[in-house]
């Protein structure tokens, strides 16, 4: 909700395999070696709230697009600069904090005909697998689960680099979408228009705008 990769992505706290050789660097499929700065952003992260967004957008009535964002979260991330495949990522989005800015449809995704949060109040993406696609950007496969149903995503994760901050925190930035049929999650609800069509598209777009700070000291 995530979300991580190269440096930092949503990541679940998973320690690598005991007794796991590190070798002195990693081939991705493409044939492209990983940066060997890297394997100093090894270790646990968690996603800063006030400069990340996690949102989504969808078609409204076949002409204009509703954005939105979930503000209320929690992330647990693992980065292995070593071996990124061991990378983990957890996040889990109370969906009672999505904002519109629209009161009245804030209430409505809320509500039965979409969220249902009160039997369902949060929505979970585990991360089972990441690769290494080549430079800068990820490819992490993992579970979304909504409404108690689960299905697998793959999130496209784009790396944008890592600063330590005037305040002394290490960060790193990436950029993340993926694109789900809300349908197959049990979001059924909608209206068809006169003239052809669907109210609400039945696709959605999740974005993933994710500045993590590192929670434990590098590696050595």
């Amino acid at each position: 909700m995530g979300i991580f990769s190269r440096r930092t992505a949503a990541t679940i706290e998973q320690p690598p395999t005991a007794g796991y050789p590190a070798p002195a660097e990693e081939v991705t499929p493409a044939g492209v070696s990983l940066d060997p700065t890297l394997r100093a952003l090894t270790g646990q992260w968690t996603i800063d709230r006030p400069h990340s967004r996690i949102g989504f957008s969808v078609r409204h009535a076949m002409v204009t697009t509703v954005r939105g964002s979930f503000t209320d979260y929690e992330s647990t991330l693992y980065f292995d600069g070593n071996r990124p495949a061991r990378s983990r990522a957890h996040l889990a989005i109370r969906v009672g904090s999505v904002d519109t800015g629209v009161e009245q449809r804030d209430a409505h995704l809320v509500g039965a005909d979409f969220f249902d949060a009160r039997r369902f109040p949060e929505m979970v993406f585990r991360s089972t697998s990441t690769v290494h696609e080549g430079q800068d950007r990820f490819r992490m496969t993992g579970e979304l689960t909504i409404r108690d149903v689960t299905r697998p995503v793959d999130l496209q994760l784009d790396y944008l680099g890592s600063v330590e901050d005037p305040f002394g925190f290490e960060r790193a930035g990436f950029d993340g979408t993926t694109t789900i049929d809300r349908t197959e999650w049990g979001l059924v609800y909608n209206q068809r228009l006169a003239t052809g069509g669907a109210m609400v598209s039945e696709k959605v777009r999740l974005q993933f705008d994710i500045s993590a700070i590192r929670a434990t000291p590098p590696t050595a």
